[in-house]
């Protein structure tokens, strides 16, 4: 019995048809992609404005905290001295301090309005980033079987090769992930979780001084535990601030370095830190703003933590292709010969710059202090 004859012409138009189908297929979720793109765009600059909201309601709520404090301070000194004022100011000091209050609590409320629609913004565009990748990816596959079945299979190998280094990348992602949260865990542990543990075992001490001592003593302890506390607190703040200042998103580098740098102050009274910005400064894409906060944040802090400085510099300076920052103390300094291949934050800092193209240079010496210098080229993805 003979076999039918293989028609070559049927099969051609036949794998023809498939890969018009599949190109069509490629269009259609191609034009999906730009849609949600255009879509994307938008919502960006609608949440553009929501942060310029958001950055001059903050700017408002902070004048009127610190008017607020001043309204309380002369309330307080008309109630305290209240037969050397009359009847219309003293009617005149409520008046001012609780208009005063009244108008805080709508800045607030304004605020976390704001903050909300902010964070559903966010939301939205990662779901709609989350949409534009799914589709380019469908797009790329597309691409790729269409190339595989026109080109008789060449080029395969390089796409898979390419999606071998796409799951190597994922998995050192997912490595740093957890780094970062094993680091995280130790802080808490050496930390917060310390504190409150010593926190019980005082509290059930002040009862025992109280029965045992009287209730002077066991005040004096009172006062160390909420010491003790307060310490707590703030090491809880300074984690969560160390996962993400939530203010450079708002309001960019300059202003979030300028409210950390005097928080740190407060929180380290023997040490001045003078900050000067030169030039305008720009806003940048999220992740190259947060690695120039933490390349200053790293220097100072090392500044203050190894090298016992009182006065640290801090000047940034904003150019047409890049910018440069300098942090210079007074402190111990170092060997440069003995800390370069040990010191993790100097291999962290070196990480960042290479991640943003930009250049490092570290120059110390024992008993004269540490000036760290780094520049970052401007990109057009930064922008």
């Amino acid at each position: 019995m003979n076999k039918p004859a293989i028609d070559i012409q049927k099969l051609e138009g036949i794998f023809g048809s498939m890969v018009n189908v599949m190109d069509q297929s490629k269009n259609d979720i191609f034009m999906i992609s730009e849609q949600s793109r255009r879509s994307y765009e938008s919502m960006q600059r609608e949440l553009i404005l929501v942060k310029e909201d958001i950055s001059r309601v903050i700017t408002e709520g902070d004048h009127l905290e610190e008017m607020t404090r001043h309204s309380r301070r002369r309330l307080a000194d008309v109630s305290k001295n209240f037969v050397n004022y009359s009847e219309q100011e003293v009617r005149k000091a409520y008046e001012v301090a609780n208009d005063l209050l009244v108008r805080l609590s709508v800045n607030r409320m304004e605020e976390k309005q704001l903050r909300t629609t902010r964070d559903d913004l966010d939301r939205r565009l990662s779901e709609l980033l989350n949409t534009i990748e799914r589709a380019d990816q469908l797009v790329n596959q597309v691409s790729t079987v269409i190339n595989y079945l026109t080109s008789d299979l060449k080029g395969v190998g390089q796409a898979l090769e390419t999606a071998r280094h796409k799951e190597d990348f994922a998995i050192r992602i997912i490595q740093a992930q957890e780094e970062e949260r094993k680091r995280v865990s130790r802080e808490i542990h050496d930390g917060p979780a310390q504190m409150m543990a010593n926190v019980l075992i005082r509290s059930g001490l002040v009862e025992k001084v109280y029965e045992q001592k009287g209730p002077e003593q066991a005040l004096a302890e009172f006062r160390d535990l909420k010491e003790m506390v307060r310490s707590s607190l703030y090491e809880v703040r300074r984690i969560i601030y160390d996962l993400r200042p939530m203010a450079i998103d708002d309001l960019g580098v300059v202003p979030t370095l300028k409210k950390y740098l005097s928080t740190l102050m407060e929180y380290e009274p023997d040490v001045r830190i003078h900050f000067q910005s030169i030039g305008e400064a720009s806003r940048f894409e999220s992740s190259f703003e947060v690695a120039v906060f933490r390349l200053v944040q790293e220097s100072v802090t090392n500044a203050i933590k190894h090298g016992h400085s009182r006065d640290i510099w801090v000047k940034v300076e904003w150019l047409r292709d890049s910018m440069n920052a300098l942090v210079r103390d007074n402190g111990n300094g170092f060997d440069q010969d003995e800390v370069k291949e040990k010191s993790f934050g100097i291999i962290g800092m070196k990480e960042r710059i290479d991640l943003l193209k930009g250049e490092l240079k570290i120059t110390s010496e024992v008993g004269k202090g540490t000036s760290v210098f780094f520049k970052i080229p401007f990109s057009p993805e930064s922008h």
